[in-house]
């Protein structure tokens, strides 16, 4: 990859080629272009401006676009969601699954990760660890490659699947990581760590490094992933700002999974609680909310006038005693020329070590405690109005408390002669208003298509224990020398790993089912949740939390093929010469026709209205029998005033499994502003099937 660095000063862009010899016409044209990953039915290669603007030219060619850099995104969560050890399960399947892992890679040498009691990989497998260095995959790790299109690594950067960060590790194990008795974070979430799908296989694909994640190797990591044979993908990375699908390499990727039978998994950000903040929304694949578990932990700081004040940590330092504690802004480095409006904020090389050393810092500015530990301190206090319904590991003792709270602290700073404070060990306590969606979680509704619902659904992302890297430490900061084999972290690259493990569970009951029949499956039978306690409620948990146990038998699914979404894109207003790209063929409106979003056959309905106008919008849907072949489900609609909703027939008969009838929802009202919610259930003798309703106005 040496020959693809020096294209100096031009961000290089990301071209996705279909029938690379009849696109370029000659191999002169070829040429050209520095191939970096052959696949399945296109190219990825770092071009030069000149370049690109040829390569646009070329008949066949769908997109020219920057190669951007995305970002990352248990003993308690599994047995929270009634998903127990003693779960039903279909052992030989489940073995013969395997979940693909594209992230910063893996630790094969954790516990989580060894084969004792494996038999070799399914025969299907064409994957493999050929040519890596320091790195053994065994029975349960069964492949294992990585990416880096631009051959530039960082000082800390493995170059193998080692995970030299930590995420890949833990999204990895919570998926598939094998039983773990006794595990814990420094005794911390004590218990048997394990992932929702034990007995699975694990292929990793490493794209992240500490440079972020390249589209381009994003591509080519699915295209292997599909060519070597996983029956899962699991993808907690996306990029900041949403994509239209086609120049979003995630987006592409999936659809080459869907078309091929593979379900894709994906958070869906971190940016909450804004509106609109939801990325990762291609309707093919399944986008994930973090959720809470009924785990918090809270660390109190005292004062030395024997004042306590209650904030949130993930502390598992003994305290040592009271230390002396100073106000950041108080100890700025002049030496470095900073100033106390800069020192406040405790930023590299901010603070003067010889007045910190020992000593507990103030913080204004969230931060894991890499200029406090630097210069010595104690310990480390952060105060800010920011949300306390999660909490980081930190690199030292530190604690996180409300403005309010910080004031009174600061107070005693500045009117104390000799202030002290000491940072106790964080209490582990019980969340009773769980499971809600943490602050942090991106909310809908959806910027790319505003008439599909996302997120999909959501998964416990919050406070989850799973395996770590033994090359960083669990704050992710370089000078904190604790390496320990478990690490307690939040995030909806944290929930998507449950999501993806449900699904496979689900596969492994039904192993025949389609990608949308799958997601179906887990978002009619999701656990409702409550508005009030999230705001935005469904743009935040679009159907609800996941139930793996009752998605096995759903009843009903509504089920789509490559067909829906290719009307669904021409509705979008996509080309037939972007269509024949992704599709691999001929494919063209006028053949395959359009639909509106608002049609796709998802298990959701959602609709954009013009504020305050009365309007009547038609939903036309589909599902298939997979319950008993015999039986009939009557119509239940849940709905406010605001809300009319008719649906036509409000009786479904089935005589055979497989059996497929349609309907039409009608929907009419009017929005002053902001959004209604309702929700339609199809019930028979034993199953509910259940649908949520949004319209909005903005």
């Amino acid at each position: 990859m040496g020959d693809l660095k020096p294209i100096l000063d031009i961000s290089p862009s990301l071209v996705h080629l279909s029938f690379l010899q009849k696109a370029i016409g000659s191999t002169s044209s070829a040429s050209i272009i520095h191939s970096y990953k052959n696949s399945f039915d296109g190219f990825v290669a770092l071009l030069t401006i000149d370049e690109v603007h040829l390569i646009s030219s070329m008949e066949g060619v769908v997109s020219v676009f920057p190669n951007r850099i995305n970002q990352l995104h248990t003993t308690r969560s599994w047995d929270f969601l009634g998903f127990p050890q003693s779960i039903k399960r279909i052992p030989t399947v489940e073995s013969n699954t395997v979940i693909a892992v594209i992230d910063t890679g893996i630790w094969p040498e954790s516990d989580s990760f060894k084969d004792i009691g494996f038999g070799p990989p399914p025969s299907k497998w064409k994957g493999s660890c050929k040519g890596l260095t320091s790195f053994t995959c065994n029975n349960k790790i069964i492949g294992a490659k990585y990416y880096k299109i631009n051959g530039v690594f960082g000082r800390n950067d493995i170059q193998s699947p080692r995970d030299s960060e930590g995420h890949g590790t833990h999204t990895a194990s919570t998926v598939a990581g094998d039983l773990v008795t006794s595990a814990s974070f420094s005794g911390f979430a004590s218990g048997t760590a394990r992932g929702g799908v034990p007995s699975s296989r694990i292929a990793v694909y490493k794209v992240c490094w500490s440079d972020g994640c390249s589209d381009a190797d994003i591509l080519a990591a699915f295209d292997d992933a599909i060519n070597d044979g996983v029956d899962m993908i699991s993808i907690s990375i996306g990029f900041k700002v949403p994509r239209p699908y086609l120049i979003d390499s995630i987006a592409i990727g999936s659809f080459h999974a869907m078309r091929k039978g593979i379900l894709t998994s994906m958070s869906a950000g971190n940016e909450g609680p804004g509106t609109g903040t939801v990325f990762n929304v291609s309707p093919w694949a399944l986008s994930v909310a973090a959720s809470t578990i009924d785990r918090k932990f809270l660390t109190n700081l005292n004062l030395g006038n024997t004042a306590t004040f209650q904030g949130v940590s993930v502390n598992t330092f003994d305290p040592n005693g009271f230390s002396p504690i100073v106000y950041a802004g108080n100890v700025p480095n002049t030496t470095g020329n900073v100033p106390s409006n800069v020192s406040r904020l405790c930023e590299e090389n901010s603070l003067d070590a010889t007045l910190v050393k020992g000593k507990i810092v103030l913080c204004d500015k969230y931060n894991l405690g890499e200029a406090a530990l630097l210069a010595g301190a104690a310990g480390m206090v952060v105060r800010g109005d920011g949300p306390k319904d999660a909490a980081d590991v930190f690199a030292l003792p530190a604690t996180y408390v409300d403005l309010k709270d910080g004031s009174k602290i600061l107070s005693y700073i500045n009117t104390t002669r000799n202030p002290t404070a000491i940072i106790l060990k964080s209490n582990e306590v019980l969340d009773k208003f769980a499971p809600y969606i943490v602050s942090f979680s991106s909310r809908g509704p959806n910027p790319v298509t505003s008439d599909i619902l996302k997120p999909d659904l959501s998964a416990p992302g919050v406070y989850i224990l799973a395996a770590w890297t033994l090359a960083n430490s669990p704050s992710g900061i370089q000078a904190d020398n604790r390496r320990l084999p478990f690490n307690i972290i939040s995030g909806t690259s944290m929930a998507c790993p449950h999501a993806t493990a449900a699904a496979a569970y689900v596969k492994t009951f039904n192993p025949s089912w389609s990608p949308a029949a799958i997601k179906s499956a887990l978002m009619t039978t999701a656990f409702e949740m409550s508005p009030n306690t999230t705001p935005l409620a469904e743009f935040g948990y679009g159907a609800g939390n996941i139930n793996p146990v009752g998605a096995i038998d759903p009843g009903l699914v509504y089920d789509a093929d490559l067909t829906d979404y290719v009307k669904f894109l021409c509705g979008e207003g996509y080309s037939d010469k972007q269509l024949q790209i992704i599709t691999g063929d001929k494919t063209t409106c006028s053949n395959f026709g359009s639909e509106t979003a608002w049609n796709l056959n998802l298990p959701s309905l959602s609709v954009r209205v013009p504020v305050s106008t009365a309007f009547k919008v038609t939903f036309n849907r589909r599902v298939t029998n997979v319950g008993a072949a015999s039986s009939t489900y009557i119509v239940t609609i849940l709905a406010p005033q605001t809300l009319k909703v008719k649906v036509v027939p409000n009786i479904l008969s089935f005589s055979s499994v497989g059996q497929t009838q349609s309907f039409a929802v009608t929907v009419e009202g009017k929005i002053v502003r902001g959004f209604s919610s309702a929700s339609l259930s199809w019930v028979g003798a034993t199953h509910k099937v259940r649908s949520p309703i949004v319209v909005y106005a903005i």
